[in-house]
Formats: structure tokens, sequence, C-alpha cells
């Protein structure tokens, strides 16, 4: 390569690089110049612009059965279930039980949510659960299958009900599912 190419060559790799460069400065700032925000907002919202991201990108959606509303009020419920229920924890023996209670619509949210969270939990390799009604809520508890496994007895312990809540993941299709119209699995909305 003469050296004339190979300064041309570096000119245009050089000329790219900075074009690249100012492409991906603008597309990271907002329109005053600024960076652009990448969070929804709120938690709720986010969740079901993800869903909706999902359905628009797929082509076989149905979109005479989606159902955003049912997923909203799957969220709601999920809301109150996590931040407005009453939980009182007690160590038993290879585990936890975890009394879930609240009235009007939490009361509710807990019932719908726990019982077959718990089944869900049940479904687990290391542990077993059980969920019993109770005036208010929902009486979980969740104990190791093996009762000298002080690991997964402390893991137990350790989540409590707001970690517990968690294992599994399986929310994510779940909450797809409901919002394409399908069978909601494991939980009702």
């Amino acid at each position: 390569m003469s050296r004339t190419a190979g300064v041309a060559l570096l000119g245009i790799t050089l000329a790219g690089s900075v074009l690249a460069h100012a492409v991906s400065a603008q597309h990271a700032h907002g329109t005053s110049g600024g960076p652009s925000p990448t969070l929804p907002g709120q938690d709720a919202f986010g969740a079901i612009a993800e869903v909706v991201r999902v359905l628009e990108a797929d082509p076989s959606t149905d979109w005479s059965r989606v159902d955003l509303e049912r997923l909203r009020q799957h969220l709601i419920d999920m809301n109150a279930v996590v931040l407005s229920s009453a939980v009182t924890q007690r160590p038993v023996p290879g585990g936890l039980a975890m009394e879930v209670t609240g009235t009007g619509r939490t009361e509710g949210a807990i019932r719908r949510m726990v019982v077959p969270h718990g089944a869900e939990l049940d479904r687990l390799p290391d542990w077993t659960a059980t969920t019993d009604v109770v005036a208010g809520g929902v009486r979980l508890v969740v104990v190791a299958r093996r009762a000298d496994d002080a690991r997964t007895v402390a893991r137990i312990r350790a989540l409590g009900f707001a970690g517990l809540l968690t294992v599994g993941a399986h929310h994510q299709p779940h909450h797809l599912a409901m919002a394409r119209g399908g069978a909601p699995g494991p939980h009702r909305p």
C-alpha cells in the first residue's frame, strides 16, 4: 500500500470514528443536550412498558386478546402485598413461618398472591412451602426439605417474606401470559 493510500485510509477511519462518536453522543442525550432518562419513573409503568415492547416485537401477538388492564390490576396487588401488608415472621424448625395480613384490597391481594406463590415455592428442590388462610390474610411456612441443611435454613430465614416472593423467577413469564390474555399461570389477577 502506498503512503498516500495509507494516509487516506487513516483519515477515513478517523473521520468515521469521529462521526460515530457524534451520532452516539446525540443518541445518548435528550433534546436539551443532556443525558436522557432511562428509567420509566414508576415500577408498574416500567413493567407494563416492557410487556408492551415484547408484544409489539412479536408479529404473532393477537391484539384482540391483549389485556393490559388485567396486568395492571395484578401489579396493584403486588404493590399492596409488598408495601401495605403487615408481616410477622418467626423461626420454626427448618425454616420460617410468616403471617401476612392486611385489610380491604390488601387482604384480597394477599390471598390472590401468597397462596399460589406458596405452591410455586413448594415446587423448588430445596424446600417445602405450605399456606393456610388466616384472619386478614395468609400464613406461609417455608422449611428446608432436609432438616439438617443449615445453609438452606439460613437462606430461607435471611430471605424472609419479601425475598421469598422473588424466588423462582416466574413473575415475568406470568405477567406476559396475563397481558396476552392467556392462562395467567400460578397467580390469578
